[in-house]
């Protein structure tokens, strides 16, 4: 078997997430805003946020399947293309005060997001399973990157400026340019790492078995409880990211520019350690990690019944992305452990329909809740939709790994 260029693939597929890092940093901050703006409705504070979150969770199982059946490649950059694209409606719709232009753009920015975010499961085709979490954390990785990007782009854009239709058109047309760098950059991942998962896991006579239904791969042991960590992690983080930047600075008076410092801080937690944690969870287990990273959150979440500044609340969302950080990326290694090359995509993008559809909706109850209750109301919600999860799974028999059919053989 000729050497496999792991480590060059690896690095470029975390590049484009640093790119397409800059982009989710804009949508996390000001899709809240930009619809409420273009439509002049502060109740639908949630509603832009839930357009973006629903988006990407209905184009996750599609892609997912997708990618079992052409490969990784062509299915990411189609991701990143679509982003671009829905990045150029927002900012059109925002210039042109047009509701259904920007409505199409966060749908385009959303299926964007839902589609990128399968690259780990790229990730998880190159490792094997005793290294799938690092692995992982090495594509992710990337995403810290682009941290340090967006707020060195966005904020000089903002400064001094209302967040008003001119300011954001400029923000989304400026995010485009992410979107270019990181197709360019998958482009050049090759052989696909589902070409490599066949090869490192299979022998090079043995024929491929057809993937098993979706319905019989959630029955094997261990899935359900990565699923139900997958999607309170992912459900609850951009829930209480999308909204809580947006309370601090609208309603305690802050300048309209400090959002991009406190969802860079918020990226910066769930990306910066990911390395150190994707060796944290080969070593003590999933299970563990999964709980871990809940009861972590929870502690991030009830925190913002007492938060009020800029700084504090950039310590919060960091928290919340380290706890978001070792669940997810547990529950990612989990689900690939526990499904053949060919079936990886299906069902990490069944886990992102899941977690997208849990997030949109908490980001449309969470809106209404925050304007008829307060921040009581994210804090409380969030702090105990991850904590009855995490209790579950640390009651049920810890999982061991069960490596599928073609990997026990190498």
């Amino acid at each position: 078997m000729p050497d496999l260029p792991i480590r060059r693939n690896t690095f470029l597929l975390s590049a484009s997430l640093a790119a397409n890092s800059g982009m989710l940093q804009l949508s996390a901050a000001v899709s809240s805003l930009t619809l409420v703006l273009v439509v002049g409705v502060e109740g639908l504070l949630g509603l832009g946020p839930a357009i973006v979150l629903a988006s990407g969770a209905l184009a996750a199982l599609p892609a997912g399947r997708l990618m079992d059946r052409i490969g990784r490649v062509p299915v990411i950059a189609g991701g990143f293309v679509l982003g671009g694209t829905g990045g150029t409606l927002a900012a059109i719709g925002c210039s042109t005060d047009s509701a259904p232009l920007v409505l199409a753009g966060l749908v385009g920015v959303g299926a964007s997001s839902g589609t990128s975010l399968l690259a780990r499961t790229a990730a998880g085709d190159m490792y094997p399973p005793s290294h799938r979490a690092r692995g992982i954390a090495l594509v992710l990785f990337g995403a810290v990157f682009g941290a340090i990007l967006g707020p060195a782009v966005f904020s000089p854009l903002l400064a001094g400026k209302d967040l008003d239709g001119d300011s954001l058109a400029v923000l989304w047309f400026a995010s485009v340019g992410f979107m270019v760098v990181a197709v360019v950059l998958v482009l050049f991942v090759r052989p696909d790492p589902r070409r490599i998962a066949e090869l490192l896991h299979t022998h090079p006579d043995a024929e491929q078995p057809p993937a098993a239904p979706l319905r019989e791969i959630v029955r094997r042991p261990g899935v359900i409880p990565a699923l139900l960590a997958g999607q309170a992690s992912f459900g609850v983080m951009v829930g209480l990211m999308t909204l809580t930047g947006a309370v601090v600075v609208d309603h305690h008076g802050h300048a309209a520019s400090n959002v991009f410092p406190i969802i860079g801080a918020h990226v910066v937690g769930m990306y910066a350690l990911v390395l150190v944690i994707g060796e944290v969870i080969d070593r003590i287990g999933r299970t563990p990690a999964l709980a871990g990273g809940l009861l972590i959150m929870a502690l991030a979440s009830i925190s913002l019944l007492w938060v009020t500044g800029v700084a504090v609340t950039a310590v919060a969302l960091f928290t919340l992305g380290i706890g978001w950080n070792l669940s997810f990326v547990a529950a990612t290694a989990q689900l690939a452990d526990c499904a053949e090359p060919w079936e990886r995509g299906k069902l990490l993008g069944f886990n992102d329909l899941l977690s997208g559809t849990t997030g949109a909706g908490l980001a449309l109850l969470g809106g209404v809740a925050l304007s008829a209750i307060g921040v009581a109301a994210l804090a409380l919600g969030g702090t105990v939709l991850v904590v009855v999860p995490a209790l579950w799974i640390l009651r049920r028999p810890r999982y061991t790994r069960a490596n599928p059919p073609s990997e026990a053989m190498t």
